[in-house]
This record gives structure tokens, sequence and C-alpha cells, in this order.
């Protein structure tokens, strides 16, 4: 039997990891629902500034 350390290889390596003292967040994949509402709500207010 081997003492070598398994292959990370298999997993996922997350977008983005934020460790903050006590906080840690990761963010395995961006959700296709929030990416919409983040460029709708920017198209929007992009349209609302042109047109002041």
């Amino acid at each position: 039997m081997s003492n070598a350390e398994p292959s990370r290889t298999n997993s996922p390596v997350p977008l983005l990891e934020l460790r903050c003292g006590g906080l840690h967040l990761t963010i395995q994949r961006i959700p296709g629902w929030l990416v919409a509402v983040v460029t709708t709500a920017g198209g929007a207010a992009g349209t609302w500034w042109a047109q002041r």
C-alpha cells in the first residue's frame, strides 16, 4: 500500500475563493440566472444614464 497523498486532479477548482477572518466563501460556478439579472440591470442602468 502506498503512503502517497491522493491526487487532487479530480476535484473542481473553485471560480472564486474568499477568506476574510472567520468567513470562508467558495463559489464553484456562477449561476446563469445571476448573469442574466446583472446584465439586465446593467443595461437598464446604462439606458437610464444615457437618456438623462
